[in-house]
């Protein structure tokens, strides 16, 4: 169990953590770690607001302290309680938002996100300040679309493609998936808009095998 690299959902929704387990179906590799997504047990139905994100920084420590493994992935781009979890092991943990802004400077000057909620702007723009990134943000666009929606194979995509285009009109030259729900999209995205797209929960698992192999 211990070879694995545990990919953890926080919220629980089902179709969420099916579709960030379908994303990293394509990194696998042979005789690499394999990737196990779960859902955290008890978590909110999606992390909406602050009160969510502080909520399940306590249960991922648990889970984590609970459950070896060579490194964890925080399946949700906002990375919550990343910090906590990080003092709970001494394994590498990788928070999706982190690891996809990193992606996006390495691939563009400027880069845009596509927000789940207006709410998840604040605790991404944390995240960029402590980076030293924020002034690298083209703009941020909130989709506001209920969880189910953007898990859907098509509901969200028009919006999705749409919002994507608005970021690039902002001066973005990437585009990064601000939701783990958004997972399924990706490669329609970037074959609508024409500029690099990055899915944070993908971004985490190539950094996450990175650090294993190291």
């Amino acid at each position: 169990m211990g070879h694995r690299i545990l990919v953890i959902n926080p919220n629980s929704s089902e179709s969420c953590t099916r579709g960030i387990a379908e994303s990293l179906r394509p990194l696998v590799m042979p005789g690499a770690p394999p990737f196990e997504t779960v859902s955290l047990p008890g978590g909110p139905p999606a992390i909406v607001n602050w009160r969510d994100w502080y909520a399940v920084a306590e249960p991922l420590c648990r889970l984590v302290e609970a459950e070896p493994a060579a490194a964890y992935i925080i399946a949700c781009v906002s990375d919550p309680g990343l910090e906590a979890v990080r003092m709970t092991t001494a394994r590498p943990v990788f928070g999706p938002f982190r690891s996809a802004v990193a992606s996006a400077l390495a691939r563009a000057e400027r880069f845009g996100v596509i927000a789940f909620v207006d709410a998840s702007k604040a605790r991404q723009r944390r995240a960029l300040q402590a980076m030293g990134a924020e002034d690298r943000l083209a703009a941020s666009i909130a989709l506001n679309l209920p969880m189910e929606t953007l898990t859907e194979p098509l509901a969200a995509r028009q919006a999705l493609c749409d919002t994507a285009r608005r970021l690039i009109d902002s001066g973005a030259e990437a585009v990064i998936l601000g939701c783990a729900g958004m997972a399924g999209h990706r490669a329609a995205v970037e074959a609508a808009v024409g500029v690099p797209v990055i899915e944070p929960c993908q971004a985490a698992a190539m950094q996450a095998l990175l650090a294993v192999a190291a």
